[in-house]
């Protein structure tokens, strides 16, 4: 039968109702399609506390533990030098011999003065002697027997002057000879053989300096003291003594020794707001020398029932504003606003906005939003982590 023999309006209801099936079907489609597809898979990390000690990574520099300066005490020309720069040396081990000729002289002739106080000493004594048993007798005058034991104690007291002059020469003939203050590796001779150099003159003939052990100086701000102080005594964090000191080398390589904190500056200098820290580190291959820069991890307290988020499950806003995504009871997905300290490895420190039990999600977060329904998968926990 041809179309001609429909009425025209036969033919256009037909029509539409073709169309109108064709669009139920095309709706029905996805809708049967997003019912039937399987839910997102993410992988969620559950908080659970622990204890955590907290470490504060600081810059500082070195220093030697002893530090000495060789300079003359009295006036010569350097006869001999009698060490190699930069060598170890001992304490009490000679380095430079001046010329002591003049004061060899002096201290024979003290001694040549001491020899003959003491032959007087020694006459006077007999004298006083007889005198005392003469003056028993009346044989010699009570005034002459005073004057022979003044005479006595005259010269016990020029014999003992002229053994303080013998010391004193001797002194001065032993400070001809400059030896180590101390042990510990020396520098470079600022003198050579002929120079003259005179008494406590301001320059150093050489230094010396003791590397084993070697100090690190520490600047630590005051205003993270104050904070830390403040922990403690709030009970969130708890003293943590004799914790080793973790040294950070120049490129970024850990130093094999570990140091222990000596000491913390009572005083805060005022140009920066930081105050010292020293730390004793043992340098027996000394490999660490004074003036270098390095970084020191340093535990400052220990921290009960904390709770740690890996840091890939912690967002950040434009504003700073930090939020996390957790699994609820009915495997939907919560946003949280949260609020996180510092870093302990690879792990956000928390301080509010979730707790233990939630699960977090680290992996699978482009996947899903606030409100959808999810699969979990509980991700492997280690505890192996970067102090």
């Amino acid at each position: 039968m041809s179309l001609r023999t429909f009425p025209p309006r036969m033919i256009l209801v037909g029509v539409l109702s073709g169309l109108g099936l064709m669009a139920c079907d095309s709706q029905s489609a996805p809708q049967a399609a997003t019912q039937n597809a399987p839910l997102p898979e993410v992988v969620v990390t559950t908080l659970q506390p622990e204890s955590v000690t907290l470490t504060r990574e600081l810059p500082g520099r070195t220093a030697a533990y002893l530090t000495a300066e060789v300079r003359p005490q009295v006036d010569g020309i350097v006869k001999q030098r009698l060490f190699t720069e930069g060598s170890l040396v001992k304490a009490g081990q000679p380095l430079y011999q001046l010329d002591d000729a003049s004061y060899q002289a002096e201290l024979a002739s003290a001694r040549a003065a001491q020899a003959r106080a003491e032959a007087t000493l020694t006459s006077a004594r007999l004298n006083a002697a007889r005198s005392a048993e003469l003056v028993k007798i009346d044989a010699v005058s009570r005034q002459d027997d005073e004057n022979a034991i003044a005479t006595l104690r005259q010269a016990e007291a020029d014999l003992a002057a002229a053994k303080a002059a013998v010391r004193s020469a001797q002194i001065r003939v032993d400070y001809a000879r400059l030896t180590a203050p101390i042990d510990g590796r020396t520098g470079k001779s600022a003198v050579t053989q002929g120079a003259l150099v005179t008494a406590n003159q301001a320059d150093a003939l050489a230094t010396i300096q003791q590397l084993d052990p070697i100090y690190v100086d520490l600047t630590q701000s005051s205003s993270e003291l104050l904070r830390l102080r403040r922990e403690l005594a709030a009970g969130t964090l708890s003293t943590t003594d004799n914790v080793p000191v973790t040294i950070m080398l120049e490129d970024g390589t850990p130093y094999e020794h570990q140091g222990k904190l000596a000491f913390s500056e009572a005083t805060v200098d005022e140009s920066t707001g930081s105050f010292l820290l020293r730390v004793e580190v043992p340098n027996p291959d000394q490999l660490l020398l004074p003036g270098m820069y390095l970084r020191a991890q340093l535990g400052q307290g220990e921290r009960d029932h904390a709770l740690l988020v890996p840091q890939q499950g912690i967002a950040r806003d434009p504003k700073g504003n930090t939020s996390a995504l957790v699994v609820n009871a009915d495997n939907q997905v919560e946003q949280r606003s949260v609020v996180v300290s510092r870093t302990l490895g690879d792990q956000w420190l928390l301080e509010s906005g979730l707790v233990a039990g939630d699960k977090v999600i680290i992996e699978g977060l482009q996947k899903v939003r606030p409100g959808a329904e999810v699969r979990v998968v509980e991700a492997e926990r280690t505890l192996a982590r970067q102090p």
